[in-house]
């Protein structure tokens, strides 16, 4: 048999639209007719399988005919080989094996996640319920333990907004002191309509190709960068210095770390020493970022000894743009309108201190994904909804935005419990949808979009990777209770979502659009539900919390949510207040 064959069954089963254990695809390759083996499994799954395991492939097997098996035939047939498709030379290779190491040597799920095709097409609600069900990343992670959330010392304190200060008399006229001649928003890096995935092996190479050459631009000024292929020609005991994605991590026994990186022309093996300075840069890799190191070859030149690492990071000279007024923007997320938790008397209350007087300068409103509760998200979800049809949910949460002034100009991106497809990146909704939130005439973009606000740049990105990252790295670095300091490392590695394969679900396209290639003034962020704030070289990263109240589920997983919190942002000065309505 072929050894490239079960790589060539993980490809067939993307393009069909699954997912797959690394031991169903072992026991697959392992039958004298994978090509029927692996059409058995097909038929044999439910058709609202997204994840083909052991079991599945074990139980197809024992049903199947002789031939598929193997227990009547020594060799394959030349007909079952003709059924796989054949494997393209990859220019980037990352993330072709079904599995791969992670760091200690431990096997990570690297499985190519299953794909929705394109924006377009489809009943909303068959594509919101279908996409859910399998759990969404948020189930998975395992949330620290809250502890109250300490901003960096560069924000603004924390002011509390009564129950008094939302029933002040609303200004008699609508516009309430705003001038929307005075505003501009645009909006770039927006999937929408622009989506061309298929899930075919050939739409992987080329985001991985587009993420490698936008990042290696960013560092290649860093380091005299050389091709794998040139370095593995290089002399032994010279210098070396390359750009790559982060194919593996790997510890020996004397505990230094192997880093294998990886470019469009092959792989090469980098060395880092555990009694380096930077030897703790390690910690913070994730598989498949990109990254540059300099060193030197080992004797035989089949390894370089690191002697530096360096991220795409935002440049520490990085200087903000600020708008030329004095104008504000409030930042939400995670509202979640159709759970029994949702906080309707808390969003009244925001929203009637968005027309008192003290709220004029707000003319901005930028929600960064979940309007809406879902259906089907987590297990036994039912039971917690207020609203269980997804269409009503909507038209529910249309209705709560028309208790925000008409002439604040309002921005919105989804996030995994809206009615989108999961994968990243997310279009923005659909005509239906889009006809039901029309209060307003809502900016509805996808997730990420990078929002341009008067000058200011705010990237807006849902924040679903933020679990991984969280499960990634060491707690100091990443956790829930400081959301932002995990965002800061998004901003190292300039990618929204670096790792692929594990808790976020990303979707192929012709170009990575979870790539910063812009710095970000500003980085909000929502998902965890937790607040969080802070400045990264300059740029302030916001996660804004959320408006649903502790559900059972996320009792169950100890997540303990900041309720009712809207950061107000002064897109003048980057400084920020945030007031509480609870």
């Amino acid at each position: 048999m072929p050894l490239e064959t079960p790589v060539r069954i993980v490809q067939e089963l993307t393009a069909r639209g699954y997912n797959a254990e690394q031991e169903a695809v072992t026991l697959i390759a392992g039958t004298d007719a994978p090509g029927r083996a692996l059409d058995t499994v097909v038929e044999f799954v439910d058709d609202e399988a997204l994840r083909i395991t052991a079991a599945d492939v074990r139980s197809a097997l024992a049903e199947s005919p002789p031939d598929v098996t193997g227990a009547d035939s020594g060799t394959a047939s030349v007909d079952d080989e003709r059924d796989l498709p054949k494997q393209p030379d990859p220019l980037v290779s990352t993330g072709d094996d079904a599995s791969s190491a992670g760091k200690n040597g431990e096997v990570s799920d690297r499985d190519s996640p299953v794909e929705a095709k394109g924006s377009g097409g489809g009943d909303s609600t068959e594509r919101n319920n279908a996409s859910r069900s399998v759990a969404p990343s948020e189930t998975d992670a395992t949330p620290q333990p809250e502890t109250t959330t300490e901003p960096d010392a560069t924000t603004q304190p924390e002011t509390t907004a009564s129950s008094e200060t939302g029933s002040q008399t609303k200004p008699t006229t609508e516009s309430g002191g705003r001038d929307p001649s005075l505003r501009s928003l645009e909006v770039s890096g927006d999937v929408t309509g622009q989506s061309t995935g298929t899930g075919e092996y050939g739409d992987f190479v080329k985001v991985f190709r587009d993420r490698y050459e936008k990042l290696s631009k960013q560092l290649r000024g860093r380091v005299n960068h050389r091709p794998a292929t040139a370095i593995q020609s290089m002399s032994g005991g010279a210098d070396a210095a390359m750009v790559g994605l982060v194919n593996d991590i790997r510890s020996t026994k004397s505990g230094h770390w192997l880093v294998e990186l990886e470019d469009t022309t092959g792989t090469f093996p980098c060395l880092v020493m555990k009694d380096r300075e930077f030897a703790g840069l390690v910690d913070e890799l994730l598989l498949d970022e990109c990254i540059a190191v300099e060193g030197t070859l080992s004797d035989d030149a089949g390894i370089m000894f690191v002697d530096s690492m360096h991220f795409p990071d935002v440049p520490r000279t990085y200087t903000p743009n600020t708008a030329d007024r004095h104008v504000q923007a409030a930042l939400v997320s995670d509202v979640h309108v159709g759970s029994q938790e949702f906080v309707a008397d808390a969003w009244g209350r925001f929203a009637d201190w968005l027309h008192t007087e003290e709220a004029e300068p707000v003319e901005y409103l930028l929600i960064a994904g979940d309007m809406v509760e879902g259906v089907g998200v987590y297990p036994n979800q039912d039971e917690e909804l207020d609203i269980v049809d997804i269409y009503e949910q909507y038209e529910t949460f249309s209705e709560h935005l028309k208790d925000v002034p008409g002439d604040i100009e309002i921005l919105m991106i989804p996030g995994n419990h809206d009615a989108v497809r999961l994968a990243e990146p997310q279009p923005g909704f659909d005509e239906n949808l889009r006809d039901i939130m029309s209060a307003h005439d809502a900016r509805i973009t996808g997730n990420p979009s990078l929002v341009t606000v008067e000058g200011v740049k705010v990237l807006m990105y849902h924040g679903v990777s933020l679990d991984e990252v969280i499960a990634e790295l060491p707690a100091d670095k990443a956790s829930y209770d400081d959301p932002h300091k995990a965002m800061y490392q998004l901003l190292k590695k300039r990618h929204v979502a670096p790792q692929f394969g594990g808790k976020t679900r990303l979707a192929p396209e012709e170009k990575d659009y979870l790539v910063m290639e812009e710095v970000p003034d500003v980085f909000h962020t929502g998902h965890v539900h937790k607040l969080g704030w802070g400045k990264y070289h300059d740029v302030l990263a916001v996660n804004s919390g959320c408006w649903q109240a502790q559900t059972d589920f996320q009792k169950s997983v100890n997540i303990d949510p900041d309720v009712g919190y809207a950061p107000i942002l002064d897109l003048d000065t980057l400084d920020m207040t945030v007031r509480k309505f609870v």
